[in-house]
């Protein structure tokens, strides 16, 4: 769609082009590796080779004579300091917290995973400190490391004296008591165990770090490839440097992709900001891929147990699930939630389960850091539900989907027994939507097909939940949240009617100059040109709390609205001066204030111009200008849900699976730009398959290596992997406690489709459970094993 310069009022729900894919496409982005300052310096970090060994001498004589070398700092430059921070407490079940080891900004006598930040070399060029830091000489002594998830408690070696079992936490939600007697019960019990295998973000721009000190007012800038600038200057500040936050500004320039692994705050970016007043001149960072596979916080990682109890008609009477989360070696920025409030709350599913009990682990292990990764908690929750669902209908000989049909939550609000209350919903039609999308009347003839052919071919579904715009402070805060999670808006409207928005969210793929400017332009009636949005600088920005859990437009979108609304208001007020009415009668509407039951009427533009330029104005009651702000914190979560099928074809000689047809229906609420909204779910489709398929972070058990370093190891999706997605959005059931309606899009695609991909494997091949990811070689064991 092509926008026009004259008012539009209808732009939401329109496939407007995403205005910021120009500069991306040209070539004219900017981001933080293209940032150079004057007098530039550059850093290296050197690394442990070793998973878990403790550190003796570290000679950096030779390194600091080499060849432009500025400085270089060791973990005691840092004993002064704090460690970095975990934003979220988490109390076990009998009472205590969490276990919160010190996590250093370069290692301080021991390493504990492959890859943990020993030195920082400075130097006048990147290859003059990389050079010199291969001179510096560490004394490591190997100790023997905690590798495996499912092993790692009361292991013979503990990663830190402060939990000798390597036990973070054991945390629990639901009714243990009420689960056990509904399991007794029960008149069939499906049971599983399985994996939820480690995933290494791969976004495509690398993360960077260029820090900046300003003698001459004792501040300091950072530019960051970062997913919330805001959070990183408060924890930096707060609690790391114990530098003034007025004195930092934190700047997220152009980002390219995050998928959780840039919410957080990492020692690299710490460290530079540190040194940059130790040199006087700015350090600039940027990871080589191989840094990125080693240091970037992973995601998913979990050792399951779960069981399904069910009566002799199929109806779910309770569900018990024991996980232990590896959480890596330190605790990461939010990792302590992702594998408990953001996993557990979402067992319910779309489903009456009357009965749930849920116990998690976190363990900590020499690996690096477990945290939140596209969908964060709320993937791992859907595939324990749908793997159980899938299994106990194959084991009853109940079609899969009247067997969700018999479950499902038909009676809105709904109180789960993991303690969220469900606003809206209606499951039964995005289900039956799939089902027709894709033409499950026709699969018997397509497997015909395939057997044919000597294939076998199955059909999976997958029906999902998740809780969105993360909030609200009050509940996240009650569940150990250590900030609040709500977000701010500024609409700041110039002389002309022009409008600039500053929003706290940050963009980093999903199109916010366009989609925020949509609802803008639509609420004030002016050219979709005419908003211009402003994010990613602490120096511009309110404040905000960034852009993860599918928040944008749910929260930061809100905070907007209530921002205009501030504005139509005073608006109103100064119409009703020019137009010499009371400002009780007059309407806005498409752009123009008017006297209600009269032709009198004023543009937006006429009171923009007033409100700088006054004439009269009664400036007695009413200030100049035209500038809101607000700040929105929700009373609840949201939870878009929708429906997956996907069918397989698998070689079984050689356990080759590829994916021949995927459809998804989403509810996603009300939908502002119906393309991007699709681009999100292909996106998360995408990932999730690779997780079903292909990708697998994999450390060596005895050595702590990770033996999937590099793209040669790690298996990315390709295209060629990929059917052509049939993707649709349901009419939806708007968010009831939002004024947009709208739910957020981007994480489902990751949560609904990993299940639906092993169900139909498992259907193909007649089998109760395969592991992640389901590769030719896993494939073909199964079916060895099977036969």
């Amino acid at each position: 769609m092509t926008t026009t310069s004259t008012p539009q009022a209808g732009l939401i729900g329109q496939s407007v082009r995403r205005r910021e894919d120009g500069r991306f496409l040209t070539g004219r982005g900017q981001y933080t590796d293209d940032i150079v300052l004057p007098r530039q310096t550059y850093a290296y970090f050197l690394r442990s080779p070793y998973a878990h060994a403790s550190i003796g001498r570290i000679d950096t004589t030779a390194a600091a004579a080499a060849e432009g070398v500025l400085a270089i700092y060791t973990g005691e430059h840092f004993r002064a300091v704090g460690g970095l921070p975990c934003g979220w407490l988490i109390n076990s079940l009998d009472g205590s917290p969490m276990k919160e080891p010190k996590h250093p900004i370069l290692a301080d006598g021991k390493a504990r995973y492959v890859g943990d930040q020993v030195a920082l070399v400075v130097a006048e060029t990147y290859e003059q400190a990389k050079a010199a830091a291969q001179l510096i000489e560490v004394d490591y002594e190997e100790l023997v490391p905690v590798v495996d998830t499912a092993r790692a408690k009361n292991f013979s070696s503990s990663v830190h004296t402060e939990a000798p079992d390597n036990v973070c936490y054991t945390w629990g939600c639901g009714d243990a008591a009420a689960t056990d007697a509904a399991f007794k019960g029960a008149a069939h019990v499906t049971r599983l165990e399985f994996r939820n295998n480690r995933l290494i973000p791969n976004a495509i721009e690398p993360r960077a770090a260029n820090a900046s000190y300003n003698p001459g007012d004792e501040s300091y800038t950072l530019y960051v490839a970062n997913q919330n600038p805001h959070v990183e200057r408060l924890l930096m500040c707060a609690f790391v440097l114990g530098i003034p936050e007025h004195k930092v500004r934190v700047v997220a320039p152009d980002v390219g992709g995050g998928f959780g692994s840039k919410i957080f705050l990492y020692a690299e970016e710490t460290a530079l900001t540190w040194a940059s007043k130790q040199i006087g001149r700015p350090i600039k960072w940027t990871a080589e891929r191989s840094e990125s596979f080693l240091t970037d916080a992973h995601g998913r990682d979990h050792a399951t147990v779960a069981e399904l109890a069910m009566d002799a008609s199929g109806k779910f009477l309770g569900m018990r699930v024991h996980t232990t989360a590896n959480l890596g070696a330190y605790l990461s920025t939010f990792a302590s939630s992702v594998p408990t409030i953001l996993y557990a709350t979402l067992l319910a599913g779309q489903y009456t389960t009357p009965a749930i009990y849920a116990e998690v682990t976190g363990v900590f292990t020499n690996t690096a850091p477990v945290d939140a990764y596209r969908g964060a908690g709320r993937p791992e929750a859907t595939y324990v539900v749908e793997r159980l669902v899938e299994t106990a209908a194959r084991e009853l000989k109940i079609d899969p989907a009247e067997l969700r049909r018999r479950n499902f939550i038909r009676s809105f609000p709904y109180a789960t027994p993991v303690g969220l209350s469900y606003d809206i919903g209606d499951y039964d039609a995005t289900l039956n939507s799939v089902i027709e999308l894709a033409d499950v009347a026709g699969f018997a003839a397509r497997r015909a097909a395939s057997e044919a052919k000597g294939f076998k071919r199955g059909i999976g579904y997958s029906t999902y939940i998740e809780a969105c715009g993360l909030a609200p402070s009050n509940i996240a805060g009650a569940l150990g949240a250590r900030a609040g999670l709500f977000e701010a808006g500024e609409v700041r409207v110039h002389p002309t009617g022009k409008v600039t928005i500053f929003t706290g969210s940050h963009s980093h793929g999903q199109g916010h100059e366009t989609t925020f400017a949509q609802v803008v332009a639509d609420k004030l009636g002016i050219p979709f040109e005419d908003v211009d949005i402003q994010h990613g600088d602490t120096g511009k920005v309110l404040f905000g709390m960034g852009t993860y859990g599918s928040r944008s437009l749910s929260v930061g979108g809100t905070a907007i609205v209530k921002a205009v609304d501030k504005v139509i208001a005073k608006g109103k007020k100064i119409a009703a001066h020019l137009l010499e009415a009371a400002d009780t009668d007059i309407e806005f509407e498409n752009g123009v204030f008017k006297v209600a039951g009269t032709d009198k009427s004023v543009p937006f533009a006429s009171v923009s111009l007033t409100a700088y330029v006054p004439h009269n104005y009664p400036l007695a009651t009413l200030e100049p200008g035209l500038n809101e702000n607000a700040f929105y914190d929700p009373t609840n979560f949201t939870y878009p849900a929708g429906s997956y099928v996907c069918e397989v074809e698998v070689d079984p000689l050689t356990g080759q699976v590829r994916v021949d047809r995927f459809s998804a229906v989403d509810d996603f609420g009300n939908i502002v730009n119906p393309m991007i909204v699709e681009g999100q779910v292909h996106g998360g489709i995408a990932q999730g398959i690779g997780q079903a398929l292909l990708e697998h972070g994999i450390y060596d058990v005895d050595s702590g290596q990770l033996l999937t370093g590099s793209y040669m190891d790690y298996a990315m999706p390709r295209a060629d992997d990929l059917p052509s997605f049939q993707v649709q959005t349901a009419k939806g059931t708007p968010c009831t406690h939002n004024p947009l309606g709208v739910k957020g899009c981007g994480e489902a695609g990751a949560i609904g489709s990993p299940p639906a991909v092993i169900n139909a494997i498992c259907d193909a091949l007649g089998l109760k459970n395969l592991p992640m990811p389901a590769t030719p070689h896993t494939v073909w064991q199964a079916i060895q094993a099977s036969r």
